[in-house]
């Protein structure tokens, strides 16, 4: 069916109300991305080419939290998380703690490419990208008015705090030192992209800066294989959203897993795997090697986009189909 591909900004309790100056750049970012990406593979660009490509722009833009938006942790740092994985090969590269590299979704390659690992983080990370000669920045290339501000906000709320959720005030009535209850908001703001190229090869990559007002040293389900992304010959798959969620239900793995052994179609798995997992937690991206597109949310939105050689394009935040807890499918074949 040709080649395909589908990107996301995150998934979340995004409300309709989300004002303009936060809705449209981050829709034109998405659209301008997935421009980018068509034209690639109709070039005749790999799919791992074209997801790092696609990543590496939305890692650019502020509007999303991943590289230059990346939001920061306890300590008013950045530590930015990228993974990215091959579906016929199942080569796989990831990277956490990183903090001064620019496209943290090109040292995951290179971890991938250039090493016998899978996954390096902190320091290591960080001194293979200088081996590497990749670009760097100082850490406070990557600090936002933004998101310093949603950092004073988390803290005041004593709270960590999921990207893009309006500022909330700490309970008026707890002692101080009270442990803050659970955030019960959804995460949106990571990136990522999914891609099958005219040849039928697969493959995926995520991109994060991680929780507002995270424990410093937090892994997220970005760059853990399987949880936030993967891909092998059927699919590939790019999830957002609560983190610690979608490693425990192991998201992206578990698409592919249905489609493997039990035969279902992309859209069927990854409706069944979102339905699975809690609700307000979950949003993926993925594509099929046979060129099919799945966007599936059980939050109230997803920002995403996707093509196919076919023609069919979309660019959307919201799904007029959703039910009323948010659930929602949309495919392209």
């Amino acid at each position: 069916m040709g080649w395909a591909l589908a990107l996301h900004g995150g998934a979340g309790d995004v409300p309709r109300t989300l004002p303009p100056e936060a809705r449209e750049p981050r829709l034109a970012a998405l659209r301008r991305c997935l421009d980018l990406g068509a034209a690639a593979l109709r070039d005749g660009r790999s799919a791992l080419d074209v997801v790092e490509l696609v990543v590496r722009e939305l890692e650019d833009c502020p509007h999303f939290n991943a590289g230059r938006g990346s939001v920061l942790t306890a300590a008013g740092t950045v530590e930015m998380e990228a993974c990215v994985m091959e579906g016929a090969t199942l080569r796989c590269g990831a990277v956490s703690g990183v903090s001064t590299v620019v496209n943290a979704v090109s040292l995951a390659r290179l971890v991938m490419e250039k090493t016998p690992h899978i996954y390096l983080a902190f320091d290591g990370a960080e001194a293979f990208a200088r081996e590497q000669g990749l670009e760097t920045k100082d850490p406070s290339h990557f600090i936002t008015e933004q998101n310093i501000e949603r950092l004073r906000q988390a803290k005041e709320a004593n709270r960590v705090q999921i990207d893009y959720t309006q500022p909330m005030k700490a309970p008026q009535q707890a002692p101080q030192g009270t442990p803050a209850p659970a955030d019960d908001s959804s995460q949106t703001g990571t990136v990522g992209c999914v891609a099958v190229d005219a040849a039928g090869n697969l493959a995926t990559a995520t991109s994060t800066g991680g929780l507002v007002n995270k424990m410093a040293g937090r892994i997220g389900d970005t760059p853990v294989v399987g949880a936030g992304t993967y891909a092998n010959a059927l699919c590939a798959v790019s999830a957002t959203g609560k983190g610690e969620e979608i490693i425990r239900y192991t998201v992206a793995r578990d698409v592919a897993a249905l489609m493997e052994h039990r035969g279902m179609p992309l859209r069927d798995a990854a409706a069944r795997v979102v339905a699975g997992a809690p609700r307000g937690a979950v949003g993926l991206v993925a594509v099929s090697r046979e060129g099919e597109v799945c966007m599936v949310h059980n939050t109230t939105a997803l920002f995403r986009a996707c093509a196919t050689e076919g023609g069919h394009e979309e660019v959307g935040i919201w799904t007029d189909a959703a039910d009323g807890d948010g659930e929602s499918v949309s495919v392209a074949l």
